[in-house]
């Protein structure tokens, strides 16, 4: 099939799916499992295309799950059956001296919930099983052109045969070395901010105090990590010994290093993986080339300082789901898809230069920086507007997105978990459609049921809120009358 536009071609003969996919993802990691199922669940086919056989690893690397992507499991239906499957912090302690009380968070996720990410995945994928999602494994992209009308997307199946697939829109969240982001001619700038890093899985023979225990001292530093199961996610790294990702680890390695930077190895044995790699920090300039979208690590890629980085593609999964949605329906208002990229990029660098900023802050040998990292330390400790703006961003509830000049001031920000008539807000928002919350009784006439649902305060409250799918203000007033709110609607939702 010939295409045109942004992209590469294989160079061979291909053959040709006569299907017209609505929506293709590409990566069946934490961010495109969250996606494909949002799309599936609005109503659409959905294909999810991965390279790697079905199989969901107890290798990966991430192990927290913030309040704010709780947050949105929950209005999923998710977030339960999660936070069974780990254990939960409420306090993260970072060089000693800083501390961060997620306790105090306005969420019904005080806290970070410590849980492997292939426990996300788990129930990520049994939901958009469930939703109809196409799974496609062992298939890798090899190609794609893209013009006004879709995408072709040339696909290399398990018996070595390619495939051109039709799709309206393209999603990649194929990781680090996105074959999608090649394709669209995307550059990855950025530098590798820890250049030797291990994991690994291990029984511990005496159990830390904590779910969570780390600390740094001297070159080394080391996290251990509980998984609620007897196995223990160990992370560390010596800058004395910084080597190539395949240079060969072992276990009493692993028990130096820890060694140093706690005190003791807890008698590690056993270890079911060990692992280095290297940490990089990195954002593509475009999140989205014509009909093609990026989201997840194939956009960003952060240090594991914080444990934003699957938080982080998890949100930009949320975001780009109802939009990509009310395209493929046909509902879209103009512009809508150009807001991802908008509201996105701006959180993915603040995430890039924060995670960035406590891990030279941790490695810091400068003996001036070193005192300037405890005087930071001592003021965000005490400073309680700091430390909120410092626990948002960690904790990803403090993110907002841009508004239109002469929007309310709330608009753009995320919505807490209100209490309604009939249950909470992020219960109401299950359905996957806006939330109208409104003092007063309004009818839309059932014209937009599937689009909308309308709710109201347990309180005396006066506010008229336009809740978006993933949580967001899209529109509010102080007090609304019937014709302001069907303006507001038609504006979001179209008629």
């Amino acid at each position: 099939m010939n295409g045109t536009g942004t992209g590469t071609g294989t160079g061979t003969d291909i053959g040709t799916d006569s299907t017209t996919h609505p929506v293709i993802v590409v990566g069946s990691g934490p961010t495109g499992l969250l996606l494909a199922g949002d799309l599936a669940a609005a109503g659409g086919p959905v294909t999810l295309v991965e390279k790697r056989p079905h199989r969901i690893s107890n290798l990966s690397r991430a192990f927290g799950v913030h309040a704010r992507t709780l947050e949105q499991l929950d209005a999923r239906g998710l977030a339960d059956d999660l936070m069974a499957t780990g254990d939960t912090i409420t306090g993260l302690r970072l060089f000693r001296r800083l501390s961060l009380d997620l306790g105090t968070l306005e969420s019904r996720f005080p806290f970070l919930l410590i849980t492997p990410q292939y426990e996300v995945e788990r129930l990520l994928e049994r939901r958009a099983r469930e939703a109809g999602v196409e799974f496609r494994y062992e298939s890798e992209v090899v190609g794609l052109r893209q013009d006004d009308a879709g995408v072709d997307l040339d696909v290399r199946g398990p018996d070595g045969v390619t495939v051109t697939l039709r799709a309206e829109y393209v999603v990649g969240t194929d990781g680090h070395h996105s074959a999608v982001r090649r394709a669209i001619g995307v550059d990855f700038p950025g530098v590798a901010v820890i250049k030797s890093l291990f994991l690994a899985d291990v029984r511990l023979a005496e159990k830390p105090e904590g779910v969570l225990t780390v600390n740094g001292a001297d070159d080394a530093f080391a996290m251990i990590a509980s998984f609620g199961d007897g196995w223990y996610r160990v992370m560390g790294w010596n800058r004395r010994h910084e080597v190539p990702d395949d240079a060969p680890l072992d276990l009493d390695e692993i028990k130096e290093v820890t060694r140093r930077a706690l005190g003791t190895d807890y008698g590690m044995h056993d270890a079911r993986w060990l692992s280095r790699f290297h940490s990089d920090e990195r954002q593509a300039p475009r999140y989205r080339v014509g009909r093609v979208f990026l989201a997840g690590d194939a956009a960003h890629v952060h240090s594991p300082a914080g444990g934003q980085g699957m938080n982080t593609g998890l949100q930009d999964a949320a975001n780009l789901g109802w939009k990509l949605a009310a395209a493929v329906q046909g509902r879209a208002p103009e512009g809508l898809l150009d807001t991802y990229e908008a509201e996105r990029h701006p959180v993915g660098k603040a995430v890039l230069r924060s995670s960035g900023g406590l891990v030279r802050l941790a490695r810091a040998q400068n003996p001036a920086v070193r005192v300037l990292r405890g005087l930071v330390s001592a003021f965000v400790n005490v400073a309680r507007p700091v430390q909120r703006k410092a626990l948002g961003q960690v904790s990803g509830i403090g993110y907002r997105y841009p508004a239109p000049r002469g929007a309310h001031r709330l608009t753009g920000t995320r919505v807490p978990d209100v209490a309604l008539t009939g249950g909470r807000l992020y219960e109401a928002l299950r359905g996957g459609r806006f939330v109208l919350i409104t003092p007063e009784a309004y009818d839309d006439q059932g014209a937009r049921k599937d689009r909308l649902t309308v709710a109201h305060w347990t309180s005396d409250r006066r506010m008229t809120v336009l809740v978006r799918p993933d949580g967001y203000v899209a529109w509010t007033a102080d007090s609304a009358n019937p014709a302001q709110i069907e303006a507001a609607l038609t504006a979001h939702l179209g008629d």
